[in-house]
């Protein structure tokens, strides 16, 4: 009877690690007095993709909506992907599954897409990339991009903060980003509190040695991060996710 009930114990401990990423992922760090939530994506063990729209043509919108269409249980993080529109368009360069959607943006604005030089989160078979959007078409002359989303401004440009970034600066905002450490591995960040430029980027550049990194939102950056973070909500454009590889 107690092997029986051992058995048991053991197929459900089995079947619930299978169910659920088995990859110990995320953390919150403290840096220079603000927090921030992190995930580094490995690309020998972590798929990116991007999501704008379902087989419908329907807006997923929301990281709930993304993650009800994950019936094996592999996203371990999504959070948004960039500027949008208010009709929920990105404002600039999207690619997904290597069809362009949306084409690359080098006009001149507002805000903070286009204090320049802003940047191309992009895929190919190399793997993930960080690259000013002015550098995009040489770069990937002749390569296959897997997915890309164009944002701004650039966090690093290699190796050096953006040059319009003020340690002093005033304007504290909730800001998430992502970059490319120096082993190629992915880091994503959001702040859990109102930050500056400044700070933020140096978060990028000084504790995960990113030679290049790229704004992605502001104040209404969300992220879900699996044991960790478990936000759901939002109304974005296109989302970022990554899922565990089989």
């Amino acid at each position: 009877m107690l092997s029986i009930s051992i058995l048991a114990i053991s197929i459900a401990l089995y079947a619930a690690s299978w169910q659920k990423p088995s990859i110990k992922i995320g953390k919150v760090i403290n840096y220079l007095g603000a927090e921030y939530t992190v995930f580094t994506a490995d690309p020998a063990k972590h798929q990116i993709t991007l999501h704008w729209k379902n087989a419908d043509g329907l807006l997923f919108s929301s990281i709930g909506n993304l993650l009800k269409t994950d019936n094996d249980q592999k996203i371990v993080m999504v959070t948004n992907a960039g500027m949008y529109t208010p009709t929920q368009a990105p404002v600039g360069l999207y690619i997904e599954n290597g069809i362009e959607m949306v084409s690359l943006n080098t006009s001149n604005c507002d805000g903070n897409f286009c204090l320049k030089p802003n940047g191309v989160f992009y895929t190919d078979k190399n793997g993930p990339h960080v690259t000013a959007s002015e550098n995009f078409e040489n770069e990937t002359v002749n390569k296959q991009v897997h997915y890309a989303t164009q944002s701004g401004p650039m966090l690093v440009i290699d190796g050096k903060l953006h040059p319009a970034f003020n340690a002093t600066s005033t304007s504290p905002y909730i800001r998430s980003g992502v970059g490319i450490d120096s082993t190629g591995k992915t880091v994503f960040a959001i702040s859990n509190q109102p930050v500056n430029f400044h700070a933020f980027a140096t978060l990028f550049k000084d504790v995960f040695a990113c030679k290049n990194a790229l704004y992605l939102d502001g104040a209404i950056s969300l992220m879900y991060l699996h044991n960790i973070r478990n936000d759901r909500g939002g109304k974005f454009g296109p989302m970022i996710s990554v899922s565990e590889l089989p």
